[in-house]
């Protein structure tokens, strides 16, 4: 009989912890940047929109993220990254807070490359 409550227990269970790992999301999201400093503003922005991990590579240009989609989104991401004055995929980054980026901050973009 212990066994039999044991497994329903487990059944009812299952869903619930479905549920919750089904809300972690890992993506990654195309970010401009140079260098070092870049990597450290961008990270840090992702998190304060909610990501839990963020990880910037310099070389591929990619962030990537891990997030509780409960409680944020791909775009939320992006648009606080852009905040900060860096190009995302879907989000450009207003030109006075670029401007103000240090000057090897700076990434090639569509205000410099014209």
């Amino acid at each position: 009989m212990k066994q039999i409550k044991m497994a329903l227990m487990a059944l009812l269970l299952l869903p619930v912890a479905n549920t919750i790992s089904a809300q972690t999301k890992t993506e990654t999201i195309k970010v401009s940047g140079n260098c070092g400093m870049c990597a450290k503003k961008i990270e840090t922005a992702a998190k304060d929109a909610g990501a839990t991990t963020a990880v910037w590579n310099k070389k591929t240009k990619e962030l990537k993220v891990t997030f509780d989609a409960a409680t944020s989104s791909n775009d939320a991401i992006q648009k606080m990254v852009a905040s900060v004055g860096y190009d995302t995929e879907k989000y450009t980054a207003d030109e006075k807070v670029y401007k103000n980026l240090h000057e090897c901050c700076q990434y090639d973009n569509k205000r410099t490359s014209k």
